[in-house]
This record gives structure tokens, sequence and C-alpha cells, in this order.
């Protein structure tokens, strides 16, 4: 089958596309042909080599994410999906692979693709609705009438953790560029701070949650806005020990964890509060949810441009570049 690979980490890795073989499909596997996948940020970063310690990856490695598609075939112990099935997914992080013509998923990491969307658009959602669900839902557990900010709010995880924070019932606020605010404002948001003319953290006061997917200099700076016991949430690091345990990371590595964020996790504790690092998980069961919010209206994707599939790298650099809003989607076939 065709794939887009890459054969090395680096900085300047391009990738290519190249035959593989098609995926052996398990017992308990969906073999699924690939109609659309999308780009995600996670794509440049295990490019580069950026998490190699914490997801070791076998090269020559099939690049991808998001993927959604029709059920080719199932495994001997998978009853809940059928052939001829349109389904979505974020592969199991050890099982990626998106930007093919053909992969294996987990049954368990699966859901019914939405009914009222293209397969495009369905592809964009797979990995930032999962990750915002898990940060809001899972691990915020925010209410209604709690304060929240989510920063980067025109990325591909803030269009959709601005919608479901909204959904959920609590106060948005959101930062974006110029160009933008009133595109977020739009997505539901309550405040919109630019950052291109103002200082979020001179601006908000005494929000309970704050999701982070920038820097350090954003991280450090959300703690002044955070209320006594509020919990700030970090999808871009630096990783805890408590994530290092859960991936069962090796203990010299697990301590390196643990240096990376006892800052942070200090400065959060001084004031009676939470420091979470969340990397998104595969989970169909969440997936459904999304999708019923999806198909209530509740929930909108939000996609950008859409690249053919022979264009990948020109879509990798696109999304690298940091211009897209929302998701930027590949058409396989």
């Amino acid at each position: 089958m065709k794939a887009f690979i890459i054969d090395r980490y680096g900085k300047n890795e391009t990738g290519r596309v190249a035959d593989m073989p098609e995926p052996e499909v398990g017992d308990d596997d969906v073999l699924i042909q690939i109609h659309a996948a999308s780009v995600n940020a996670l794509d440049m970063k295990i490019m580069s080599g950026e998490f190699k310690m914490i997801l070791p990856y076998r090269l020559p490695l099939i690049m991808g994410n998001d993927v959604a598609g029709m059920v080719v075939r199932v495994g001997a112990r998978v009853r809940n999906f059928k052939p001829g099935d349109e389904v979505y997914a974020r592969p199991d992080d050890d099982r990626i692979g998106t930007f093919a013509e053909f992969i294996a998923v987990k049954a368990s990491s699966l859901a019914l693709k939405p009914k009222n969307l293209s397969m495009v658009e369905t592809a964009s959602l797979p990995l930032v609705a999962l990750t915002a669900w898990q940060v809001l839902v899972e691990s915020a557990q925010l209410k209604k009438g709690q304060k929240v900010l989510i920063h980067a709010g025109s990325g591909g995880v803030g269009t959709i953790a601005i919608q479901l924070a909204k959904h959920l019932g609590a106060f948005v606020a959101t930062t974006t560029g110029t160009s933008n605010v009133e595109w977020v404002k739009a997505l539901g948001a309550d405040v919109v701070i630019d950052y291109k003319k103002q200082d979020f953290a001179t601006v908000l006061r005494d929000y309970d949650v704050v999701l982070n997917s920038l820097g350090t200099d954003e991280l450090n700076k959300s703690l002044q806005i955070l209320k006594p016991g509020g919990h700030l949430i970090s999808i871009s690091g630096p990783p805890t020990p408590a994530f290092a345990k859960a991936r069962g990371l090796a203990w010299p590595l697990q301590q390196v964890l643990r240096l990376l964020s006892f800052g942070i996790r200090g400065k959060v504790k001084k004031k009676a509060g939470a420091y979470t690092f969340v990397f998104m998980r595969a989970d169909g069961a969440q997936l459904r949810e999304i999708t019923a919010l999806v198909e209530s209206g509740a929930i909108r994707p939000v996609v950008d441009k859409v690249f053919a599939f022979q264009d990948i790298r020109e879509a990798l650099t696109y999304v690298d570049a940091g211009r897209a809003k929302g998701k930027v989607g590949i058409r396989m076939m």
C-alpha cells in the first residue's frame, strides 16, 4: 500500500511516499480503508524526534494520528463493527499511521462516524476532540458556571475546547491573534484576548481552570490568573511523574520528568492548586460521546484547508508555520 513515512528523526526530515506492507489484523482489530486523515502539531513533534524517549517508534514509521474511513475486515473477537461501517479514530499512540491506504486499529479505540459530517470533517476531530474531552471533562471535571482560560483558541484543540466548555456551561476566555478575534468569538468564547495587543495575565483573574498548549512563559503566567485551588492543565509539557508512571517509563526517565516539572508543580502547590500534564489517549467510548455532541450541533469541526495525499509535505509545512485556523485535512481517496 502507499504510505507517507519517515526514515529518521530530525528537524529537517520531510518524509516521503513509499510502498509499505498492509497492516496485520489481530483478533481485536478492525482494518480500515482510509478515506481521510488530518494534520496535528504532534506530527511535526514526532518527526523531529521530540517524543522519541516516550514514544519509541520503529523506523521507517508511517505518519498520521487521525483517521476516518470504511471498515474492510474485522478480527475474530470484534462484535461491534462490521465491513462497510463508516468509522473514525485516533489510533493508539504505539500504532499510528493514518497517512496511508489502510490501517488496523483496536476496536476499543474506534467509533462510528458522525452522520452529519463528511469524511474530511470527521478526520479533523479525533485527536483534538479527545484532547479537549480528557482535559475539560476527565481531568478538570469542568462544571457549569466555572471560568476556564483556553490558550490558542483558533488552533485545532482550542476550537473544539471552546465549544465543549460552552456546552458544559463554563465561562470561557481564550487567546488569539488580531485577525482571529471575531472568528473565535463566533465559536462561543465570552472573552477574547488579542495577544498582540494585550497581556492575558493583566486582564484575567480568578480562573478555575487553564488549558495551556503553548510554551513555558504562558504556562508560568497562567499561574497569575489561577484562583486558589484552581487547576492548571498543560498539553505541551512539562510532563509529570504521574504521567511517567502511568506510561510505565523507566525509572531514570521518570526522575528526569520529575525534575522537568518540579518548578511548576511547586508553584501551583503554593496556590493550593493542581497541575496536570495530559497526553491524550485513544478511547472509542469517549469518541461516541463526542459523536453525540457533533450530531446534536453542540460541536462543529473547523477545517481550514484540505490537501490531497500527494501534497502531505505541503500540508505539514502549512501547519508547522502556525497559519491554520482549526485543522488541516488530508483527502486520501
